[in-house]
């Protein structure tokens, strides 16, 4: 309200005021007469309790007409909105509890029924005090917001696993309406909304309808710093009618903010683990979205805003359809909502999220219907994945195998040439050419099995399942599992390592390092690539530190897995056939000619050697 407006509602009360106190008709004296001595005095009677009210009721009169002068000249025609009652009216299905309220007709709180937050309190999604919704609309140039008005209800209550529907009506004037329906299916995390405008053609006008959804999103994880922290997880998704996902960029510490002019599908307020949507059949016409967040305030992720403009013809035609999306970011679930809307869900580059997509949930999926403990299933998923991937595993053990019978050999080429790598190279393809063996054919297999790895690394960080799951030491599998904390900021070690010690890390750091100690006594690798294998184990100890804990003990468990195998393997495999193997290649390859691969490395080789003895 502005200035005009407030100093206008003064003057007309005053008005009011004055006439009521100077100009009311004031009641007559009551007529004298004279008294009858002969009979006795009736003492004059107290008004009735049907008497009293009326003087209330007249008083009460004169304020109704005061607010409604106030709601006419703020509201237009839809003054009448503005009296009603306050009434919270609850619908749940199995996963999800939702109190709708009159006063707006709107959603007021969410809770998702079969979870937690990180200190074991009922999960609510959203609240009054965390979320609000306008929608504004333009009549009479004024801009009226229909989510600040009263709304008549009327609930349908369904048969058990049916729909549950609530209608709020506003009756604007005789056959111009104001109505929105909510149904909520007997289960599931939608809620199917209708927003429709009869008989308001010439009370509305044609500007879009603005819908500004303003949500600070509450704490529901423990952990909420770091990279793999419920802060750096917050943001703003949305899904353009021409098929682009895009997104405010969640790792930004400075406020993200975006216009986008063309048609909208739908709106996520995405957090690490869940999400509150809102989808439009329809499309929106357009939006502005803001994301930002106070690093001193830990009880808020982040405060978004989004702003959402909807055609008025679409309303006012019954073709305002849309749904809301409150849940979990499970990807078996999401991708059911609606076009568009698994991108909520990270499964990382195109490449792993195809075998996140159509290899690992499918698995992971399967073994829940069976198993209750996720550790196990994380032991049973790498079994698996070994079991497929063993023919990869044993060529290249086999490759290795070659490797250290040739051994001898190789080492004999460096003491015959010393320093001069460039000479022992190029011996060494002769050599591999002569017995038939690519030195390629041992890193192939591991390349092969690199996506799987790589996939991981946004599988268990995104995986909702995994979230409160206990195993062994770790309270919780989405999250790192410290054995150790502290608060005090180290240098260098806080910004490289954390202020934790994750054990899962260290059993991985360990195994690895055994692993590779295994393989360079297989290996005929000697230098600076000999000691690289034992760095990078160290360098992925503090880069995985902060990681989940599920992820971790995957790489553990396959560690040891894998060690397993060559152990296996080894004991079937005969170093003497393998010799001689090579021996009768020897032989085969005498006379036979350079393949254009070897033939080109050569020619490299020489040129390289030229141009060394010219320098």
């Amino acid at each position: 309200m502005d200035k005009n407006q407030t100093i206008g509602l003064l003057l007309i009360s005053l008005l009011l005021l004055v006439y009521f106190y100077f100009f009311a008709p004031k009641p007559e004296p009551p007529v004298q007469q004279l008294a009858d001595t002969t009979s006795v005095t009736q003492p004059t009677p107290l008004p009735t309790d049907q008497e009293q009210p009326k003087v209330e009721q007249a008083d009460l009169a004169a304020n109704d007409s005061i607010e409604a002068l106030i709601a006419q000249q703020q509201l237009g025609l839809f003054y009448k909105g503005a009296e009603g009652e306050e009434q919270d009216i609850t619908i749940e299905n199995e996963e999800i509890k939702i109190v709708l309220n009159s006063k707006g007709g709107v959603v007021k709180e969410v809770e998702l029924k079969k979870h937690l937050t990180y200190d074991k309190q009922p999960l609510i999604l959203i609240d009054e005090e965390s979320s609000q919704m306008e929608l504004a609309v333009s009549s009479q140039g004024k801009i009226i917001d229909l989510n600040q008005l009263y709304y008549r209800v009327d609930t349908s209550q369904p048969a058990q696993g049916d729909t549950t529907e609530v209608h709020f009506t506003m009756e604007v004037s005789p056959g111009k309406v104001v109505e929105k329906i909510y149904k909520l299916p007997g289960s599931g995390y939608q809620l199917l909304h209708e927003i429709k405008f009869k008989g308001l053609d010439n009370v509305i006008g044609n500007q879009d309808v603005l819908l500004t959804w303003h949500d600070k999103i509450k704490r529901l994880e423990e952990h909420f710093d770091g990279y793999h922290g419920a802060r750096k997880k917050a943001t703003i998704n949305y899904f353009t009618s021409s098929g682009a996902f895009e997104d405010l960029s969640p790792a930004s510490d400075e406020t993200e903010q975006e216009v986008v002019n063309q048609s909208v599908d739908w709106v996520t307020i995405k957090q690490k683990f869940f999400s509150a949507a809102i989808i439009a059949e329809n499309g929106f016409t357009g939006g502005e979205f803001r994301t930002t967040f106070n690093p001193n305030d830990s009880s808020v992720v982040k405060d978004t805003k989004s702003v959402l403009r909807i055609s008025a013809d679409l309303l006012k035609s019954d073709k305002g359809n849309f749904k809301f999306y409150f849940g979990p970011n499970n990807y078996q679930i999401v991708k059911k909502v609606t076009r568009g809307f698994s991108n909520n869900v990270d499964m990382g580059w195109s490449l792993f999220s195809w075998i996140n997509k159509f290899v690992i949930i499918p698995i992971f999926n399967f073994l829940e219907n069976y198993i209750s403990n996720y550790g196990i299933i994380i032991i049973i998923l790498v079994l698996l994945i070994k079991l497929v991937l063993s023919p990869l595993s044993y060529k290249s053990y086999i490759s290795m195998a070659k490797t250290k019978v040739l051994k001898p050999e190789l080492d004999e080429l460096k003491e015959k040439y010393g320093n001069d790598m460039q000479k022992i190279q190029a011996e060494q393809m002769k050599l591999y050419q002569k017995v038939g063996v690519n030195p390629l054919s041992g890193c192939i297999p591991v390349l092969l099995q690199m996506p799987i790895l790589l996939a991981m690394f946004n599988f268990f960080p995104n995986s909702v399942e995994l979230r409160q799951e206990s195993f062994l030491w770790a309270n919780d599998l989405s999250t790192y599992d410290a054995i150790l904390s502290w608060k005090a900021t180290i240098p260098l070690i806080s910004s490289f390592y954390g202020n934790h010690i994750s054990l899962f890390t260290l059993l991985m750091t360990l195994s690895t390092i055994l692993y590779t100690w295994s393989n360079n006594q297989m290996s005929a690798v000697q230098g600076p690539m000999k000691s690289i294998g034992y760095v990078m184990p160290v360098v992925f100890m503090f880069v995985l530190n902060s990681y989940p804990a599920g992820l971790t003990f995957y790489y553990f468990v396959s560690n040891l897995v894998t060690f397993a195998q060559q152990s296996i393997i080894r004991r079937f495999v005969n170093e003497e056939k393998i010799r001689k193997i090579l021996e009768q290649n020897r032989k085969k390859n005498v006379n036979k000619k350079k393949s254009k691969f070897q033939l080109k490395i050569e020619e490299a080789m020489k040129a390289s050697e030229e141009a060394k003895r010219k320098k």
